[in-house]
């Protein structure tokens, strides 16, 4: 085993960051791998709240010498000029998502694509405490969504009230695809994703990251229902995970680019 798998990263968060990604819970879990910054200047990793504006903060960071950024919930924004900025200093980058950091999103979407080309019509329902701002849930949303399958397209939305949306998309093979958002203490928040081919299809279930609940992806075709196995972490710890395995490798992350596509997909809608 090479030196670099036990090389030891510093990280600094906003309070936004902290509370919004759990950093130092996840962090605190990965005891070998990350520990906080004695000094914010000079911290390996800086973490950054996703609000407007994220990606300028990221630039900043960036040229300041960060080797690696994760960015909690960020919202929809252009990340041309931080894709380039993060190439040119060798600096990772990734997002830490609502239900796309998931780690069982890996086996789900090798099950969706592999049966994506026979897909009949897909069902999406994004489930939110009240008081969320539905946009910021649409944007979850489908960011879990494309992680699995790939760009959407003709997004519209069709109807938003105060208590959820209903919008429509298309995917690559035309069939429809058909997105709800509902705001409601009434259930824990989450998202389903329901996948119905011609002789089967895939049911992707993916919690909220506030504990280590696991997600459930379930794959139907001509040989009965397979349950893929369960993984219990927190979408927050695998995001870490994975920076780690990046900046070990000196590797860059391809979650800016896989966003780049969520962000053009709801700037349609405006």
């Amino acid at each position: 085993m090479s030196a670099a798998a036990f090389e030891h990263y510093t990280v600094q968060a906003t309070p936004e960051a902290q509370k919004a990604g759990a950093v130092a819970l996840a962090v605190a879990s990965l005891p070998e791998s990350f520990g906080p910054a004695m000094d914010e200047n000079s911290a390996d990793v800086q973490v950054i709240a996703g609000q407007p504006g994220w990606t300028r903060h990221a630039v900043e960071a960036i040229s300041a010498g960060a080797r690696g950024i994760v960015v909690v919930n960020p919202s929809p924004e252009n990340v041309n000029e931080l894709t380039e900025t993060a190439a040119r200093h060798n600096s990772a980058v990734v997002l830490d998502q609502r239900w796309a950091s998931n780690p069982a999103t890996a086996a789900a979407e090798d099950a969706v694509r592999s049966m994506a080309g026979r897909a009949v019509v897909l069902d999406v329902v994004a489930t939110a405490p009240v008081g969320t701002d539905s946009g910021a849930l649409l944007a979850d949303q489908l960011a879990a969504v494309v992680r699995l399958t790939g760009p959407l397209g003709n997004l519209r939305l069709l109807d938003r009230r105060p208590h959820g949306y209903t919008a429509t998309a298309v995917l690559a093979n035309g069939a429809p695809v058909a997105l709800q958002g509902i705001l409601s203490n009434a259930r824990p928040a989450s998202v389903t994703i329901t996948m119905l081919t011609d002789d089967g299809g895939a049911a992707v279930s993916l919690p909220d990251p506030v504990a280590a609940w696991p997600a459930t992806v379930k794959v139907t075709g001509p040989h009965g229902e397979l349950l893929l196995p369960t993984i219990y972490e927190s979408a927050h710890r695998a995001t870490w995970r994975r920076l780690k395995e990046h900046l070990d490798a000196g590797t860059l992350p391809s979650d800016l680019q896989q966003f780049a596509a969520v962000s053009e997909s709801i700037a349609t809608l405006t």
